[in-house]
């Protein structure tokens, strides 16, 4: 199937093609290695050195991967079934060297990835991306020199705790404890620079650099960046706009800071994350002055964070604030002027009154409940309309000025997507002209927070979003308990998003751009065993809820440095669909096909494309009609090699062209019929990890409007019902032949003929009303061997209990 020429949303707030077909955007972000700079390399758990704080000359050409890799990566991706790349960028690969300094090598690099996105078919979703601010606040996004801006040192986000960074974690980067980077969202340096990039006129006044306001410099610059790199987009590659990049997304998982904060010398019961030593807000202050206090520390347990004591916290009189005295800095070096009522080197919350540093007190605790309009903000909403606060003022201004400045600047028709604060009900904004439009799509994210922090799938879980909903008196009524219940559990939460965004933000689409799951559960152990059932489990339950939910999605994530030591090579995680490691030499399943052996791990300078030399079941294509087959084994194409020797560009940019239309690869012909295109070449599925979960079907497009779905992983059974709109409509399904072999097809239509090619059953149902497809696997067993006879044969089995 082609892509639409342009998807529209109809008044149900369903996405549909020119041909009134409904249109289910799924896929995966790629790469998490965006995150980080290629030259240097700069994995988090790689110990910091002075490359590291050389935050104006790191370099993100070649990433997410370089170009003469990039078809054994976006092959494989297409094999999954996947039709929409979310594509990870940051601020600082654009603006990395200072402000207004922008990089067009990595841009000029990108539209060379981008065209090869396009040439597979893939739509496109840009995502500037951030996770608790920056790099060197231990996430990434931000360029290094905000925080200079902002009057913090990124040097001592250590010595103060004002953030937990993996690369300086002391003694080594190796005992970082799993997930406590996400604890930096509630420490002081998030807390600052959240505050001032959504609130710094309200919250900061003083801080006026330039000549305006703190908040204003930053969302100036961040937005300006976007516009930048958009706009030489539109002017190297306009074929691409609206065809193959149909959106574009605020800023990843955005933070309140503190704003809304109701007690400052309190961790309020709201806040869901508490790990490993963790002042509160008025303690934070004081560690970012360098003195000394005794905090609460805190576990993970079965049913959330669990206090286990208290430490003390010493600076030795090291500040998180940069001293201009003591510190190899001054504001000459990136141009700016500073308001000389803005004190270097003193807290920004003691230069406003909010507690005294040589008193050690605090003076006001409710400091940020009330802005200087008078506004009541807290955590619950707001006195006035009793919604949420924050998103509601100034995460709907942001987004105002956000889509405000994408129509004028860069396009009116490519979609805009709306990503409030995680967990968040969304902003009331229907109807809004002054940030709604009928494209724009709201784009939440959402993780089973179980599964993440114990990393092991249990038989139990927790209504999450109905506690923060407060729709139970004691959060042990949340408690579900059994499979089925876990599963409906998750379907349900994503059902209750999917609606608040309806009731919010009007009849718009849904796009969760991040769910996903942790690989390494269970100690890792299936890295060495080969049993993914844990993985697969967790994994089938989520899908399973997106598929109830009927909503689109991008799964994270997809990363071209995984491996099994390391994961992802970010913090711990260990997330990616697809790893570099092979499995251990011992493994009884190392042999086994396609899923789970890698090839020998790549240098990160270089991820030569490996082919499998041997048929395996992606390479079995057939062609039924009226119930009758015709099927034959496919050729093997190897997939070729280029070098960014072999590019040419008048700037100097890595490039290289398109593949011939006599190039093997050519199988994307535009203006063929899509039923006879040629066939995917073969490419290598090894390293790829819990594939049955995920590479499972589902409609890509829908001749009318789904209204059930259901795929049973164990029987490889898949049934879908929908309301035809009208007489010889066709319905298109994603059927990936790792678990879906076509030459073993049993197919059960209410109507119409049906007929497969590449990885996708096309089938021309002749009636208007209710219609229904069953697809099921028979007489064939996956040659995945090993663990998968006893996954299929006790996947609904308890791997764990309620401790």
């Amino acid at each position: 199937m082609t892509r639409a020429k342009q998807l529209v949303i109809d008044q149900d707030g369903i996405l549909r093609d020119e041909r009134h077909r409904q249109i289910n955007l799924r896929g995966i972000n790629m790469a998490s290695d965006a995150k980080m700079p290629s030259d240097p390399y700069l994995p988090t758990h790689q110990k910091s050195s002075e490359d590291f704080w050389d935050g104006d000359n790191a370099r993100f050409v070649g990433r997410p991967f370089h170009l003469k890799d990039a078809h054994e990566h976006l092959q494989r991706i297409k094999s999954w079934g996947f039709n929409t790349i979310r594509y990870v960028y940051t601020w600082e690969a654009l603006e990395h060297e200072g402000p207004g300094k922008y990089d067009t090598e990595f841009i000029d690099f990108t539209i060379e990835v981008l065209r090869l996105c396009d040439y597979y078919g893939f739509y496109v979703i840009l995502d500037p991306h951030q996770d608790v601010w920056s790099r060197h606040t231990g996430g990434s996004g931000a360029p290094m020199w905000t925080l200079y801006a902002a009057g913090l040192n990124p040097k001592t986000m250590s010595n103060t705790w004002a953030a937990l960074v993996h690369n300086t974690w002391e003694p080594s980067p190796a005992d970082f404890p799993k997930m406590i980077w996400a604890t930096n969202y509630t420490r002081l340096a998030c807390f600052v620079m959240f505050t001032l990039f959504y609130g710094g006129r309200d919250y900061a006044p003083k801080c006026i650099i330039n000549g305006i306001n703190i908040q204003d410099f930053l969302t100036n610059h961040f937005i300006n960046a976007m516009v930048f790199f958009y706009k030489r987009i539109k002017a190297r590659a306009p074929e691409l706009w609206n065809t193959c990049i149909v959106g574009l997304e605020s800023l990843n998982e955005p933070s309140v800071g503190l704003i809304g904060h109701p007690n400052l010398a309190i961790l309020p019961d709201e806040q869901p994350l508490k790990l490993g030593p963790h002042p509160t807000p008025f303690q934070s202050f004081q560690l970012g002055m360098g003195m000394e206090v005794e905090v609460d520390e805190f576990e993970f347990s079965n049913f959330g964070p669990k206090k286990k004591g208290t430490r003390v916290l010493d600076p030795e009189g090291v500040r998180a604030w940069i001293d201009p005295k003591l510190d190899d800095y001054d504001d000459t070096r990136y141009g700016w002027k500073r308001d000389p009522g803005w004190v270097l080197g003193e807290c920004v919350w003691s230069q406003h009154g909010v507690w005294d540093p040589e008193e050690k007190k605090l003076l006001r605790s409710d400091y940020f409940t009330v802005n200087t309009h008078g506004d009541v903000v807290n955590i619950k909403g707001t006195k006035n309309d009793g919604e949420d606060g924050f998103v509601n003022l100034y995460f709907k201004d942001h987004w105002a000025l956000y889509f405000q400045t994408m129509r004028k600047e860069v396009c009116d028709t490519v979609f805009l997507l709306c990503q409030p604060p995680v967990m968040r009900i969304p902003p009331l904004i229907k109807d809004d002209k002054s940030c709604m439009d009928r494209r724009v799509i709201y784009a939440p994210h959402f993780y089973d927070g179980l599964t993440l922090m114990l990393k092991r799938w249990c038989t139990w879980n927790v209504d999450v979003l109905g506690i923060l909903r407060g729709r139970y008196s004691h959060p042990a009524f949340a408690l579900k308990i059994g499979p089925s219940a876990v599963r409906k559990c998750l379907a349900q939460q994503l059902t209750e998003m999917k609606k608040e965004g309806l009731d919010n933000m009007g009849p718009i689409p849904m796009l969760m751009t991040e769910t996903g799951m942790p690989f390494d559960m269970d100690s890792k152990g299936a890295y060495s065993s080969g049993d993914y059932s844990s993985q697969l489990k967790a994994l089938d339950a989520n899908m399973n809820a997106i598929d109830q939910a009927d909503i689109n999605v991008t799964m994270w994530c997809y990363t071209v440095h995984n491996n099994h030591k390391w994961g992802d090579e970010w913090n711990g995680e260990d997330f990616s669909f697809w790893s570099n490691s092979p499995l251990s030499d011992d493994n009884p399943n190392k042999d086994r096909l396609s899923i789970l052996q890698a090839p020998t791990p790549h240098d990160h300078t270089d991820c030569t494309p490996f082919v499998s030399p041997a048929p395996s079941l992606c390479d079995f294509v057939g062609d039924k009609s009226d119930g009758e087959t015709d099927s034959s084994p496919s050729q093997q194409t190897p997939t070729p090699k280029f070098d960014e020797s072999e590019a040419h560009s008048a700037s100097g940019d890595n490039k290289f062209h398109l593949p011939h239309p006599h190039n093997p690869l050519h199988f994307l012909s535009r203006g063929k019929d899509p039923h006879e295109e040629d066939e995917l070449p073969p490419v290598s599925q090894k390293g790829v990890r819990a594939v049955e979960a995920f590479a499972r079907p589902y409609p890509i497009a829908i001749g009318g409007t789904l209204t059930a779905t259901n795929y049973e992983l164990i029987k490889r059974h898949y049934i879908l019902e929908i309301e035809a709109s009208g007489s010889n409509q066709e319905t298109v399904i994603a059927i990936p032949q790792f678990v879906f072999p076509t030459n073993f097809l049993s197919v059960t239509v209410s109507t119409g003929t049906w007929k497969t090619a590449q990885n996708q059953l096309f089938w021309k149902h002749n009636q208007a009303g209710p219609q229904k497809i069953e697809i099921t696997v028979v007489d064939h067993k996956p040659e995945f061997g090993g663990f998968l006879d006893t996954f299929y044969s006790n996947l609904a089995e308890p791997c764990c209990v309620v401790m």
